[in-house]
């Protein structure tokens, strides 16, 4: 393998680790989609498993024998030996990397993975029958989330508007537990984002849309009625101020999760498991 130390964390091949901003990893390479960060050998270890191409790894010291191991085992696995001996693999110690901004609680251990490309959202509405949509989710921690609710509850796919969070940042493969890599996933363009498009195209797709929102009509998210429609699309909106109220007028069903104690809503990762749960009964 191609191991070489570090000593010192500003050192310039250290710049896609520490410095470059998530929109600089989109575009490292002059043509293509670019790449972006895995953190910690489980999330890796999907990527990988996923077909996704690594680039280069930084590795402490002392996570070599242990959670790097499987890691290059798999890199062989499904890139080959070539590979493996090929990609640069950084090795410094605890102490040089501890100052890299919101690296200090991962395990030490990161892999820049040169994205695929991307499918439109036409592409992938094909041959799916239950899907989750995220309308301008910004939070990484909640799309993560989503995603791995997703994944575990037995949907098809992640559709997300143009100014949702790209799933591929660090944090969120982070908190869906590399999720991101197993469960199909498209992010529209900003035309198929804005007014009526989306449920447009989701209703031309055969969709029946189910937006999550509180109002005076909405239903029991336990329906069969809704269960009982082949595809179902279900709406999530962004926090705090949820889905725009036109979309949620314009959807085919509105349903709510009940609730006591004068709670009124839930956080959206949350209601996402529960709408998931229930709708996939």
């Amino acid at each position: 393998m191609n191991l070489i130390p570090i000593t010192d964390i500003n050192a310039p091949e250290m710049d896609v680790f520490a410095r470059l901003t998530e929109n600089q990893l989109r575009s490292y390479y002059a043509q293509g989609d670019g790449i972006f960060l895995a953190e910690s050998a489980n999330v890796i270890l999907r990527a990988l498993e996923a077909g996704y191409e690594p680039v280069s790894m930084l590795v402490e010291t002392e996570r070599i024998e242990i959670e790097a191991k499987p890691v290059f085992e798999c890199i062989e696995k499904y890139c080959g030996r070539e590979v493996l001996d090929s990609i640069p693999v950084y090795v410094a110690p605890r102490e040089v990397v501890t100052d890299m901004t919101g690296h200090h609680l991962v395990r030490g251990l990161w892999m820049a993975v040169r994205r695929k490309p991307g499918v439109s959202a036409e592409e992938f509405l094909k041959n799916k029958k239950r899907i989750a949509v995220m309308v301008d989710v910004v939070n990484p921690v909640n799309v993560g989330a989503i995603f791995r609710s997703a994944a575990a509850l037995g949907m098809d796919g992640v559709l997300l508007t143009h100014k949702s969070v790209d799933p591929l940042t660090r944090r969120t493969a982070r908190v869906s537990m590399g999720t991101v890599f197993q469960i199909p996933w498209a992010q529209a363009s900003l035309n198929e984002s804005e007014g009526d498009r989306l449920l447009d195209l989701l209703r031309t797709n055969g969709f029946k849309t189910v937006a999550m929102a509180l109002t005076d009509d909405s239903t029991n998210v336990d329906n069969d009625e809704i269960r009982s429609n082949e595809k179902v699309a279900i709406l999530l909106g962004t926090e705090g101020t949820g889905l725009p109220k036109d979309m949620i007028s314009a959807c085919d069903y509105r349903v709510m999760i009940p609730m006591h104690y004068g709670v009124d809503s839930l956080n959206v990762a949350v209601a996402s498991a529960i709408s998931f749960w229930e709708l996939m009964k």
